[in-house]
């Protein structure tokens, strides 16, 4: 057994590398790992201590806000901020995951979203989590990688502008190419690009919001799509029904079943790939539930 002088051991324990909170999206996983890590090299310290170091009264302010049984507020932040011992560029990271977390509606989670995203070592560390959102969140992007099934594409950003249906500008067309490139959604075969049958992943804390704003975007080339095809190039069918609410997630399986057919259909047909269809699913309320009153 090697003794070692109490100064070398001190010093051993001042070097322990503590995780870094720009490898998170979530604050409070990064809380819990952090006490973790620190508590793996030193056992005396204790969620009493970290308290401490806020400089506020509750013993339990640590493990209450790592379960989710607390928020922070702002002065919490700055507090938690002196007890991890942030630097300032830290500090406002941290402050941005929290405003993620805590955000009340989609506006206040996209304006913290894109404080996220704009921090320097959160792109050099999640650079694919900003892309998987970029691409939920722009129409055009599934329909870019799309395209690249077809018989006819060129990987050219002015071939793929004009070819997308309502045009998209150049510019538009090479980003969302870099993209899918980017995230692998694409591969190339025999010198040109095709899709690759993979899952997008985005984190919990923006993948509500990237669907979201998918699913907005769609409708709204849905809307205006009547206008703009002839009813030969297109289909819609709605139909206002009543029904028992015990009966919504029959429905939704009914919906899910019929998704997947349709999938099967479309990648078991034979022939060329000539032209690239957004297909939309959907029942929403037009009235009041019973649990509204």
């Amino acid at each position: 057994m090697v003794h070692r002088p109490p100064q070398v051991l001190g010093s051993m324990l001042a070097a322990v590398e503590l995780p870094s909170v720009f490898a998170y999206l979530d604050y409070r996983v990064f809380l819990r790992e952090w006490f973790k890590a620190k508590k793996a090299h030193n056992p005396r310290f204790s969620h009493r201590a970290f308290v401490r170091r806020t400089g506020r009264g509750s013993p339990s302010l640590l493990t209450d806000t790592i379960s989710g049984r607390r928020n922070l507020t702002p002065e919490l932040v700055e507090d938690f901020a002196r007890a991890l011992r942030f630097e300032d560029e830290e500090a406002r990271y941290f402050g941005h995951l929290v405003a993620l977390d805590q955000a009340e509606t989609d506006r206040d989670r996209r304006e913290a979203w894109t404080r996220v995203a704009a921090t320097r070592r959160f792109k050099e560390a999640h650079a694919l989590e900003g892309e998987g959102y970029d691409f939920l969140s722009h129409w055009f992007y599934p329909v870019v990688r799309e395209l690249t099934a077809l018989e006819d594409f060129q990987e050219d950003a002015e071939w793929i502008a004009r070819a997308v249906r309502p045009p998209i500008t150049p510019e538009e067309a090479a980003q969302a190419l870099e993209s899918v490139l980017s995230l692998g959604l694409v591969e190339r075969v025999d010198g040109r690009l095709r899709p690759r049958d993979v899952a997008l992943v985005t984190p919990p804390q923006v993948q509500g919001l990237a669907v979201h704003d998918y699913h907005q975007g769609m409708l709204g080339l849905a809307v205006e799509a009547i206008s703009r095809f002839r009813s030969s190039e297109r289909h819609f069918s709605a139909m206002t029904v009543a029904v028992p609410e015990s009966r919504v997630p029959e429905l939704k399986r009914e919906l899910e079943a019929m998704t997947q057919r349709f999938l099967e259909l479309c990648d078991g047909a034979e022939g060329k790939r000539e032209r690239v269809l957004q297909v939309q699913l959907h029942f929403f309320p037009v009235s009041r539930g019973s649990e509204e009153g």
